[in-house]
């Protein structure tokens, strides 16, 4: 039986492709992990090997854009295309996937915005459709979502610059989770007014995101929008906190209270990326920026993955996952690893912060590795006992 925290998806409609042709769309989506791992270790100065460093070195201006749309975006392309059960929607996770080649494999600088591009219009497409059979809260969220990388991509493309993108793309990967959140509450009804102020919350969230990615290209960084934004997602957070379904299934037990330990951790560092924006931490060159962007990106958005994960991927693998009790050690050290980070910004203390990023890029491989052993031991054939 599913469990309670698993969005309603995870038990898509017969897939309109085949499972091994799956797997392939989800192959960029990890080389896109593993190099935007590396540029971003690779920024911060830690030493590679010479000809791996001359090859990342060409991929660092296009961090965010390898995790946010080439990492990210694909997954939850795939994830969507599995839901709808459509060819068409598969284009979403292609054009990402081939966005992600064309970055890696030196395409002239268009190239990669664009397919990004067209990637977020089918997903916008696929999620709108969805939205027009059913008009309910968390499938507007969705098209929000979309349409925020759809924005953003777009905006990477016209600049040439990640940077101003950076508002739109994390408006797209927290909306998606908070939509699919939002879904889950049909379990534990919530109240009307809370719905009203989830649609106030996406509102500003998109609109100081918006305001503040169009002004940057123009040199003006909007400082009262990216306040805005922040408010946005400390709000989101604080109601995520309330309504969540997590909040419950957290006395259960196994993967349910794991996966709601998931859940409710990532919205506490959610919480701690919107705060330290509130104190400016968000603007480009500010000594906490590297802390509250990974506090949104890497504890709130990973801790998603993590617990998401024993649900999502046998939906788009078709294989079975083998939870077990340790995937809690990597959850725990990427905590312990961001909070070693975030101090290292206040403290401005560049050699800790080199640590605590070679231990997020050393968890995040744990974790993947630990998923890839699970799916390779629920194939194989069990011993009854």
């Amino acid at each position: 039986m599913r469990s309670a925290t698993a969005p309603s998806h995870a038990a898509p409609a017969p897939a309109a492709v085949s499972g091994p042709l799956r797997v392939a769309l989800v192959l960029p989506a990890v080389a896109a992990l593993a190099c935007g791992v590396l540029s971003g270790l690779l920024r911060l100065g830690l030493p590679l090997p010479v000809a791996l460093a001359q090859f990342i070195g060409g991929l660092i201006a296009a961090h965010g854009a390898l995790m946010v749309g080439g990492f990210f975006g694909t997954l939850i392309g795939l994830e969507r295309a599995v839901a709808i059960g459509a060819r068409w929607a598969y284009l979403a996770p292609l054009l990402s996937g081939l966005s992600v080649i064309a970055m890696l494999g030196g395409a002239p600088a268009v190239v990669a915005p664009l397919l990004m591009s067209g990637a977020a219009l089918v997903m916008l497409i696929a999620c709108s459709s969805v939205w027009l059979r059913q008009r309910v809260a968390h499938h507007m969220a969705l098209v929000v979502a979309a349409l925020a990388w759809l924005l953003g991509n777009a905006i990477w493309g016209v600049t040439g610059s990640v940077l101003p993108a950076v508002p739109l793309w994390i408006a797209f990967l927290v909306l998606t989770i908070a939509a699919e959140r939002l879904e889950l509450s049909r379990f534990v009804p919530t109240p009307r007014v809370a719905r009203i102020v989830f649609g106030f919350i996406v509102a500003a969230l998109t609109a100081a995101a918006i305001t503040v990615s169009l002004a940057t290209p123009f040199g003006a960084v909007s400082a009262a929008g990216l306040q805005v934004f922040a408010a946005a997602l400390g709000a989101l957070s604080l109601w995520l906190l309330r309504y969540d379904i997590a909040r419950r299934t957290i006395r259960s037990s196994g993967l349910t209270r794991y996966m709601a330990i998931c859940l409710l951790s990532g919205y506490v560092w959610l919480a701690v990326g919107a705060l330290a924006g509130l104190f400016g931490a968000l603007q480009p060159g500010h000594v906490l920026r590297d802390a509250a962007l990974h506090a949104v990106l890497l504890g709130f958005v990973f801790a998603m993955v993590f617990g998401h994960a024993p649900v999502i991927v046998p939906a788009i693998t078709r294989i079975g996952f083998n939870w077990h009790r340790g995937f809690y050690l990597p959850l725990f050290v990427l905590h312990v690893t961001l909070a070693a980070r975030v101090l290292a910004g206040v403290c401005n203390w560049l050699a800790l912060r080199q640590w605590a990023a070679m231990g997020n890029a050393l968890v995040l491989l744990l974790f993947f590795a630990m998923a890839v052993g699970s799916l390779l031991a629920a194939r194989k054939p069990s011993t009854p006992t």
